[in-house]
């Protein structure tokens, strides 16, 4: 679904990806992990179009980005860190015009309005103004509207961020049912949330990927004592860690 190969990025002199190289299988859920600095939201923004790279390569399902981004835009769903939310809408009213910004035909419209308002949980509120719901239900919103136009590929970037507990789970549900049709990048801090939701890891530390591992195989590799088992935040620390071979 994804290769990447050699994705190099310069902001004026600061180098911020340095030879980025990786596959993305489809179904795959992918946890992208990295202290705030480290580059992920420039790579997320590059596999989206929205950045271009200084050089390297980016295909995603068999195109090349550069050369299709249009085509290819419209394969991926993109959730920011902040959605991209019209407050003063309702929330039919604002999927309604995701869905024609994305090019969803008029003949689909109905079909994928209320696809989306049932996998979100939304039905009970689509009529209500985004302004006046919770954060958790403006997570949903925002994971709608990336998921409207059904694509492919779909990018969530801090998907749970200031959640209470109830509506974490609520999203991480609904996350871990979209595997099924498309592959999931996602990109958190919350790294019990990875545990739980993703197949593989991806970290990335200074512009470069320090482990690219499924996840049971990166737990794995500390559990023959379950004394001394590491969850995933224990060996993403170790991985920052000054000791420089503790990812091994």
């Amino acid at each position: 679904m994804i290769t990447t190969r050699n994705i190099t990025k310069y902001f004026g002199h600061v180098q911020a990806l340095k030879n980025v190289s990786f596959e993305i299988n489809k179904g795959e859920i992918v946890g992208f992990l990295g202290q705030n600095g480290a580059g992920k939201t420039t790579l997320m923004r590059i596999l989206t179009s929205y950045l271009p790279a200084s050089s390297g390569l980016v295909m995603i399902d068999g195109k090349d980005i550069t050369k299709n981004s249009l085509s290819i835009r419209q394969k991926i769903g993109y959730l920011p860190e902040t959605p991209p939310l019209y407050t003063n809408m309702t929330v039919k009213d604002y999927l309604k015009f995701a869905a024609r910004i994305k090019d969803v035909s008029a003949h689909r419209l109905k079909r994928q309005l209320d696809k989306v308002l049932e996998e979100c949980q939304l039905a009970s509120v689509k009529d209500k103004t985004i302004g006046t719901l919770s954060k958790g239900y403006k997570q949903r919103v925002g994971i709608a509207q990336a998921i409207i136009h059904e694509p492919r590929l779909l990018i969530l970037d801090e998907p749970t961020n200031g959640l209470d507990p109830i509506q974490n789970l609520q999203v991480r549900k609904l996350i871990k049912s979209l595997k099924d049709e498309r592959t999931v990048i996602l990109s958190t801090h919350i790294l019990s949330e990875i545990e739980q939701i993703a197949q593989r890891v991806l970290i990335i530390k200074s512009g470069e990927i320090i482990v690219d591992d499924l996840l049971d195989v990166i737990l794995g590799k500390h559990q023959s004592d379950p004394s001394k088992r590491l969850s995933l935040e224990d060996f993403f620390v170790k991985c920052h860690s000054q000791a420089g071979d503790v990812c091994e």
